[in-house]
């Protein structure tokens, strides 16, 4: 992979707990990062594995190490939401994440 690959600007939201100004809790999106990432579709098997669960929504998006990224939190592409659904660190050499995320539908 060379450093052009992540060219693609995707912010890391965190879902958290809120007061507002009634003094009830509120869950609200709140961005925790925003970095650079390679952004492909899924192809061949990996394709026609997220097909046969129905996740053909699918996206692979490379970045370089978070220590902190998990699974509860979700990213925003290109005005899409995407929840995020595996993150593999790849090779164990704790400097790039590969990350499927399922695309949200706009419906709700």
């Amino acid at each position: 992979m060379t450093i052009g690959d992540l060219r693609h600007r995707i912010t890391l939201q965190k879902l958290t707990t809120i007061i507002n100004e009634n003094g009830f809790e509120s869950d609200v999106w709140q961005d925790y990062k925003t970095v650079w990432a390679a952004v492909s579709n899924l192809t061949g098997r990996e394709y026609y594995q997220a097909a046969a669960i129905q996740a053909e929504k699918t996206v692979k998006f490379l970045i370089r190490n978070i220590e902190d990224l998990d699974t509860s939190m979700r990213i925003l592409f290109k005005d899409k939401q995407f929840n995020i659904t595996t993150i593999d660190n790849m090779k164990y050499e704790n400097e790039h994440l590969e990350i499927k995320a399922l695309e949200v539908d706009s419906s709700g």
